[in-house]
């Protein structure tokens, strides 16, 4: 069959890519990190990139609309280099690295990402840094290389961003803007690594009406819901499909 009809596939991908959709629609941002882990429990981590890859260029279209011109210039210009770069690299490593090392990969940044959020719950967030274009251009590179591989650019991006206590929706604005650009740009990389396959195109495109009601969501979310109850459900499916991916990857 040219298309995934697997119905199982579908139960994950479905809720996974509908958090995703409101992560990008500016609510709890940096938090959409579950599409890729979950599909990649059913099918292979490369084609689950592939497959979520025209879903979010769908996403960041609303998401850009909604929050354009509200972004910092001052990190734009900051992260932005590096992450193209990290583009560049990631496509190099993406040929390289077996199924297994993408999981293995995509479960460790699953848990580290959660295992951030818990540290800073207990020891509240770090102190207010100063802007610094390297830290940004270092950062930036991390999060476009994870993203290339497997969509999971939000964490190392935060790392930088988060300590900088900017505004919460220029927070959000610049990480929307970040990703929208990284995100178009990856599908020159996908094209040409074969990544972007009749069935891969024809699976996104039976996913692609879930890109709309994903950012209305979290648009609609913003001021409505506290962010934390947002955050303990993606720990939760994080969690658990980050423990299965490292297993998988570790061949246990």
């Amino acid at each position: 069959m040219p298309i995934i009809t697997d119905p199982w596939f579908y139960l994950l991908a479905v809720p996974a890519l509908l958090i995703t959709g409101i992560s990008k629609g500016g609510f709890a941002s940096g938090g959409g990190n579950l599409a890729v882990p979950a599909m990649a429990l059913l099918v292979p981590a490369p084609q689950a990139a592939a497959i979520t890859l025209p879903v979010l260029c769908a996403m960041d279209i609303a998401g850009l609309r909604a929050w354009w011109g509200r972004w910092s210039g001052r990190e734009m210009r900051a992260i932005l280099p590096g992450g193209l770069l990290g583009i560049l690299l990631g496509a190099f490593a993406f040929g390289f690295m077996s199924n297994n090392g993408t999981k293995l990969m995509v479960g460790a940044i699953s848990l580290a990402f959660i295992a951030r959020g818990i540290w800073v719950a207990r020891h509240g967030p770090p102190e207010p840094a100063p802007p610094n274009a390297i830290k940004g251009g270092f950062w930036g590179m991390v999060s476009g290389f994870t993203s290339t591989l497997a969509h999971a650019g939000g964490p190392p991006i935060a790392m930088y961003l988060y300590p900088l206590r900017l505004p919460r929706a220029q927070l959000a604005a610049t990480t929307v803007v970040f990703f929208g650009v990284v995100n178009y740009v990856k599908l020159v990389p996908y094209a040409a690594l074969g990544q972007l396959s009749a069935t891969n195109l024809l699976t996104s495109l039976v996913l692609l009406p879930l890109a709309p009601i994903g950012v209305r969501l979290g648009i609609w979310l913003q001021g409505r819901v506290s962010d934390k109850v947002f955050y303990r459900v993606i720990y939760v499916l994080l969690g658990v499909t980050g423990a299965k991916l490292v297993m998988e990857g570790l061949g246990l």
